[in-house]
């Protein structure tokens, strides 16, 4: 299917971009989350007249994210779990457990928009994480996981 992308999807185009996709992931993502339109020719027609509004909605959600991410920079986030006596968690903290910890600093972040490289946390213990607050703001944040007191 032929879709023209109103806003930057990771891996698969720019703002104002004519791609083919797979018919179920513009039907159950792209157009759903208002990320793309199917490519006919009234769409297109419709989109540039549009272009110059859409692309400075873009800048200002990248001018946000990035404010976001300066201020991001560098922070650690404590995240206490139960651990056993060797450092290993009885269970794991996951990406909601880091968006969380992130609100409780004042920051809007989402648990989609933690990335976890190796999976969830196992063990007490400082953990670099990346929170990418949009698709060019990629930040680390340092996650301190200790053991909770009983």
């Amino acid at each position: 299917m032929q879709v023209i992308l109103l806003d930057k999807v990771a891996n698969l185009g720019n703002l104002g971009d004519v791609v083919k996709v797979k018919d179920g992931y513009a039907r159950n993502f792209l157009i759903p989350t208002k990320r793309a339109r199917r490519a006919t020719d009234s769409a297109i027609k419709e989109f540039e007249a549009r272009r110059a509004e859409l692309e400075k909605v873009a800048a200002e959600k990248l001018a946000a994210a990035q404010a976001l991410g300066e201020k991001m920079a560098g922070k650690t986030v404590t995240v206490s779990q139960k651990a056993g006596v060797d450092g290993r968690l009885f269970g794991s903290v996951t990406n909601a457990d880091i968006a969380e910890g992130l609100k409780k600093l004042g920051f809007d972040v989402v648990k989609a928009q933690v990335r976890l490289p190796n999976g969830p946390l196992k063990t007490v213990g400082e953990h670099p994480v990346s929170v990418a607050a949009h698709t060019d703001v990629v930040v680390d944040v340092t996650v301190q996981v200790v053991a909770e007191a009983e």
